[in-house]
C-alpha cells in the first residue's frame, strides 16, 4: 500500500487552504471539499471544490497510469529474463 502524502493547496486572497490526503482517504477529501463549499463562513466556493476535486481525480488517474506502465516494464523484464534462460 502506498503511504505517500499528497498535497492540494488553494490561495484565496489572505486565506490559505492546504489539504493533505493519501490514496486511502480520497473519498473523504472530496466530501471535505463539499463541506467547505457549503460553509457560508468560508470563502471556499463550489467552484473551488470542483477545481480541487478535478485535480485530485486527475492525479489519481496519472498515478494509476504510471503504476500500469511500471508493471508492464517489470513484466517485460521478466519475459526477457525468461527468454535468456531458455536460450542458455
Amino acid at each position: 500500500m502506498n503511504q505517500e502524502v499528497n498535497v492540494l493547496a488553494l490561495v484565496k486572497g489572505k486565506e490559505r487552504y492546504v489539504f493533505l490526503y493519501n490514496d486511502t482517504n480520497q473519498s473523504e477529501m472530496l466530501r471535505t471539499f463539499g463541506r467547505y463549499a457549503s460553509d457560508p463562513e468560508l470563502s471556499f466556493s463550489w467552484y473551488d471544490a470542483a477545481v480541487l476535486s478535478q485535480k485530485l481525480r486527475r492525479k489519481a488517474q496519472r498515478d494509476e497510469v504510471v503504476s500500469l506502465i511500471a508493471s508492464k516494464k517489470e513484466n517485460a523484464q521478466t519475459l526477457d529474463e525468461l527468454e535468456l534462460k531458455i536460450e542458455d
